[in-house]
């Protein structure tokens, strides 16, 4: 019998893999990338045309020699990385340290880990891809030139063990110039008008909203000028001047792409992007299903299309109808236009097969995997069904010289809100509302006016869902690329959280002002933009690889060469605390260290006391009544706990809200993401 070794990257994807292939088949995993540029030099010969050189990863000499000595053994080795740049460059290094031949069939890729989709793959390998390959090797030579020559630049000029990098200096700069919009941020008033109205011959009322003289909206932006309408509208009688009834047709989300799950998990379930990641990886890679034995439950999760197979669409169409009836089938397929520039070679983000229900499969899942899978699943299963209709009504109600405005809007057909509506960032639900029946000409009472006075916001922080949004709109970055900036510009505390928020650290804010002075490009959105458009077109045999580094290294070494004869040695000022050191009274600073912030002496090295920062919650322990304070665990998750810890053991995950027990009164904890509350004293049991 033929012996076929099949390599891919994880011992996950093996596993299920080897369940489809059966006899005949050894399935490896290469445990992510297998060869790389050294960590220790620059390894790249920028005086020759930029050839890499590429040495096994530290720790992989005993997996190198167990698949050399397998691939020796077998009649055909097949290579089946991920589907994308990454994927394809990793096979063609598994190629060369395995001595295959280059023109070989020897790669396979399939977007959903199926028995089908496994089975069809192997029937069709095909040669690397090189383009792809030249792709993800320009990519990572030009990360590896910016990141290895600006890194010492700044270990030098600011800090020792900064970095910079072509993606990551961008997301940190978006982060510190949103910032600075805020800060800069000058508040206009406004006023708003709301009249509370009934029909004469009922107590039910509705709102109306002033909308302006006639057609022309108006705009009151004083208290004097708020007082000057309210003295028009004295005796004023309000009567129905027109009505307009309509309908209005609202359509579905597309299915995921890379961007959106990580957008719509970061909102609905409060998921970090890495940590959306992390779960989309098991769910695609294949979990132990009870009675299915290894699944891949959804296609690949790094993906900028929309597009989705003819089989995923039909499956999707039957069991639409089937559940929920013919009308929520549309009577058209759906088809949603990817963003320009997206790489069409995959799918969108969906379930493998629809039959397996979210609920169906529950027991098989973890919390975190069940609440993602349940997202896909609906997304996708809504992308397919009809569009809701609402029946609409917008009412002018005349006062004076004045128009009011109520909108009414009512569902008149679910669609695909049956099963899924898309989250937003402003946390508003949209809820029907639900005007009485009103006829033009109809007098109607007034019960209440209600003036009040606004002010212009600035623009909202930056979340990690919305940093992600902004760089996809802008070009910056691809779908593999989004997760691990922002995990390495927290690690390197140029931004840091504050809840959900992304703030610039006073370092983040130094580099990036160092770095818009004197390496322009680096951190240019357009530019950064520009070299993905550039990098894609490698990837579609465009351009050669090549090419684009020899734009790129010459004014890049002429700029590194000024900075260093310009730039000055640039200190950063520590944050004072509030704390006094208990050893030699002088006021302790907050440090970074590499387990986070922490207090040290700023008499160092005379006085070398140090402490880590202890956060008070602002309650107290409903146990003992000492304070409650923010921790960490090692993996660097908040919970709340008592300062006693370990002798009181009082802690919880939960958020302490500012209301207290209306029955014991200690201080609530808010559950379900602020929904409902319950009481912290585990011995009563008080909720709402």
């Amino acid at each position: 019998m033929a012996e076929y070794l099949v390599i891919v990257e994880s011992p996950a994807k093996a596993k299920t893999i080897g369940k489809f292939l059966g006899k005949g088949y050894k399935i490896e995993a290469s445990m992510g990338h297998i060869r790389d540029l050294p960590k220790s030099t620059l390894g790249v010969d920028v005086e020759n045309d930029f050839a890499p050189k590429y040495i096994p990863i530290r720790g992989k000499g005993d997996l190198i020699k167990k698949l050399k000595k397998q691939a020796k053994h077998s009649d055909k080795v097949f290579l089946a990385t991920d589907p994308d740049r990454e994927g394809e460059a990793i096979s063609w290094h598994l190629a060369h340290l395995l001595d295959l031949d280059e023109s070989d069939k020897c790669r396979i890729t399939f977007n959903e880990i199926t028995k089908n989709a496994v089975k069809t793959a192997i029937k069709e390998p095909r040669k690397i891809d090189m383009d792809l390959v030249d792709a993800q090797q320009a990519r990572r030579i030009l990360d590896r030139i910016v990141g290895y020559q600006i890194s010492p630049f700044l270990w030098k000029k600011v800090r020792k063990g900064l970095s910079a990098g072509r993606v990551q200096s961008v997301a940190v700069k978006m982060v510190v110039s949103r910032e600075e919009e805020i800060e800069k941020f000058v508040p206009e008033e406004y006023w708003s008008l709301t009249a509370k109205l009934s029909k004469k011959d009922t107590a039910q009322t509705f709102e109306a909203k002033l909308h302006g003289l006639s057609e022309e909206k108006l705009e009151i932006n004083s208290k004097e000028q708020m007082d000057a309408v309210l003295a028009d509208l004295e005796n004023a009688q309000y009567s129905v001047s027109k009505v307009k009834k309509g309908e209005k047709k609202r359509t579905p989300s597309p299915p995921f792409v890379t961007s959106t799950i990580q957008q719509e998990a970061a909102r609905k379930l409060g998921f970090p992007i890495k940590k959306t990641m992390t779960v989309a990886q098991q769910l695609y890679e294949g979990i132990e299903v009870k009675g299915s034995g290894l699944v891949g439950l959804i296609t690949y999760m790094r993906t900028d299309s929309t597009r989705i197979s003819d089989e995923a669409q039909k499956e999707a169409k039957e069991f639409i109808a089937n559940k929920y009836g013919e009308k929520y089938v549309p009577k058209e397929r759906r088809i949603y236009k990817s963003k320009a520039g997206a790489q069409d070679a995959h799918e969108a983000i969906r379930p493998t097969h629809v039959s397996y229900q979210p609920e169906s499969i529950k027991d098989s899942l973890s919390n975190d995997q069940y609440k993602l899978y349940k997202l896909v699943w609906e997304r996708f299963i809504a992308s397919q069904m009809e569009s809701a209709l609402y029946d609409t009504l917008t009412v002018d109600i005349k006062a004076a010289k004045y128009i009011f405005r109520a909108h009414g809007s009512k569902v008149k057909f679910a669609g695909f809100m049956k099963v899924y509506v898309e989250g937003r960032d402003d946390d508003k639900e949209e809820k029907d509302v639900i005007l009485p029946e009103l006829n033009e000409g109809e007098e109607l009472l007034l019960k209440k006016l209600d003036p009040k006075q606004h002010f212009t916001q600035p623009p909202t922080r930056y979340t990690e869902a919305t940093l992600v949004k902004a760089m996809e709109e802008k070009g910056i970055g691809r779908p593999s690329t989004y997760a691990p900036t922002i995990t390495t510009i927290l690690a390197r505390t140029y931004v840091e959280k504050d809840k959900k928020y992304l703030l610039p650290t006073e370092l983040g804010r130094a580099v990036t002002v160092l770095l818009v002075d004197h390496f322009k490009d680096i951190v240019d959105v357009e530019f950064t933009a520009k070299m993905e458009e550039k990098l894609d077109d490698v990837e579609e045999g465009k351009r050669k690889w090549v090419d684009i580094l020899r734009e790129f290294y010459p004014p890049f070494e002429e700029t590194l060469k000024l900075a260093e004869k310009e730039v000055e040695r640039i200190k950063i000022q520590d944050e004072v605390s509030d704390v006094a050191c208990e050893k030699c009274g002088r006021m302790m600073v907050i440090k970074m260290g590499r387990f986070g912030r922490f207090l040290a002496c700023p008499g160092f090295p005379e006085c070398r006391n140090a402490k880590p920062i202890v956060e008070e919650a602002g309650v107290i322990c409903p146990l003992c009544k000492a304070k409650v304070v923010i921790k960490k665990t090692k993996k660097g998750r908040k919970y709340f706990g008592c300062e006693k810890n370990p002798s009181c053991g009082f802690m919880t995950w939960d958020t302490p809200s500012k209301e207290n027990c209306p029955e014991c009164g200690n201080f609530l904890l808010e559950k379900k993401g602020g929904k409902a509350l319950a009481c912290s004293n585990p011995e009563c049991k008080f909720e709402k």
